[in-house]
């Protein structure tokens, strides 16, 4: 069976990269909302946050996540196994430390007025929202246009994407660099 919860973890973290969706929204898809014989297969979920209906088309990385799980009986109907937020997140920090993703970042907070700053090592601060920043941030760089992607997150405006679009930005920057070492 299915007991690794770090494959668990992978596999739900995964999902999110590859579709954008939010963990809530991975966590409630069934097997019923899934239409593997459409062409191309899609996920029809009802988003959790927005209560908007998303139509997700399924890449092959994200069809076979769910091809893994496709006769194996889960409750209520799932698609594949979750667990809770606070066990995938606590199981990122893992596997991310782990892994050496160990940078440090600044985080800046407020009570109330009062501004305080920690930094603290990535692998720490890693959530499952990375895996729907990460879908957004990919696409954006293999340079689908911002429409698109926010007919598959759900994101009404501009404004939600511009976070996306400044790292994306980024990233222009640092690749052009690259020129001056040639």
């Amino acid at each position: 069976g299915f007991n690794n919860s770090f494959e668990i973890v992978r596999d739900a973290f995964c999902f999110c990269c590859f579709t954008g969706l939010r963990y809530s929204d991975a966590a409630k898809l069934r097997k019923s909302d899934v239409y593997r014989e459409a062409v191309p297969p899609y996920i029809s979920v009802v988003t959790k946050k927005t209560s908007k209906r998303l139509h997700i088309e399924l890449n092959k990385y994200a069809l076979a996540i769910l091809d893994k799980y496709v006769n194996i009986p889960l409750p209520d109907d799932a698609a594949m196994p979750v667990l809770s937020n606070q066990l995938i997140n606590s199981n990122l920090h893992e596997a991310a430390e782990v892994a050496g993703i160990d940078e440090p970042v600044n985080i800046v907070s407020y009570v109330g007025s009062e501004r305080s700053e920690v930094v603290v090592p990535k692998y720490s601060v890693l959530t499952t929202h990375a895996g729907r920043r990460t879908f957004i941030v990919n696409a954006l760089r293999l340079g689908i246009p911002a429409p698109v992607i926010m007919e598959w997150t759900g994101h009404s405006d501009f404004k939600a994407m511009k976070p996306y679009i400044k790292i994306v930005n980024d990233a222009k920057v640092e690749n052009m660099e690259r020129f001056n070492s040639f």
